[in-house]
This record gives structure tokens, sequence and C-alpha cells, in this order.
């Protein structure tokens, strides 16, 4: 048996946590969030992690990938309705894969646009002096 605290995971703990993504809103949440989730059952953000990091834990896990699924959804719908601030949106969105940033590589992949080196000799006449 592991030492330390007893547990509070159990199936008060996932009725709570299912209730929490279809009411994030009259919970006082905007998006919902692991915050949002860690306040409503008592316990830190780091242990709502470690819960959906445990195999034994399989629901919970699936509770916090459908949470992170309705906060991008959340954030790109009220994002392009202008409804939410746009900077934050966009700094929220970068944890859900989305970029604004413009990747581009100089090199082709057959090395024909790759930028040359081109080397310059340069060729100075003497003095009839010297």
């Amino acid at each position: 048996m592991p030492a330390g605290r007893p547990t509070l995971y159990n199936d008060s703990i996932l009725k709570s946590a299912r209730g929490y993504l279809t009411s994030f809103k009259e919970m006082g949440d905007v998006v919902p969030s692991i915050a949002g989730l860690a306040c409503v059952l008592g316990v830190t953000r780091e242990t709502c992690r470690a819960w959906g990091n445990e195999p034994e834990k399989a629901e919970f896990s699936a509770i916090l990938d459908e949470l992170a699924q309705r906060q991008e959804r959340e954030l790109l719908n009220n994002g392009l309705a202008g409804s939410f601030n746009a900077p934050i949106t966009k700094m929220m969105l970068t944890k859900h894969g989305y970029s604004d940033a413009i990747k581009s590589d100089h090199v082709s992949t057959d090395g024909s646009m790759t930028p040359q080196v081109v080397e310059r000799i340069i060729v100075q006449a003497k003095d009839a002096d010297g």
C-alpha cells in the first residue's frame, strides 16, 4: 500500500467532473479549464493531471480530453465572433497547437533552390613603380 494521504478520487469526483464539463459557465468560468475543474473538485491542478495520467483512472483522463476539446471550441468560436480578447485567445490557442507563425524553409528538397556560397577572387594590378 502506498504511503501518504488516501486519494479523494471516487464516483462522486467523476460525477462532479462530468457536471463541470456541462455547467462550467454556471460555475463562473468563461471557458472550461483544469484550474476551474480543480476548484470545483477541491483538489489541485497537479492532482487532476496526476489522475489523468493513471491508467486505472481512464474515465478521468477522458474527462480531461473532453475539457480540452470544449476549451478549444469555446476559444475558436468566441475568438472568431470577436467576443473574446484576441491576444488572450491567441495565447490560449497555442496550447491546442495553433500558431500564426509563418515558417519558411530556404532549402528545397532537391537542393536546387538552396542559396549557394559564391567565392570571389580579387586581382589587383601592381604599380609600375613597384
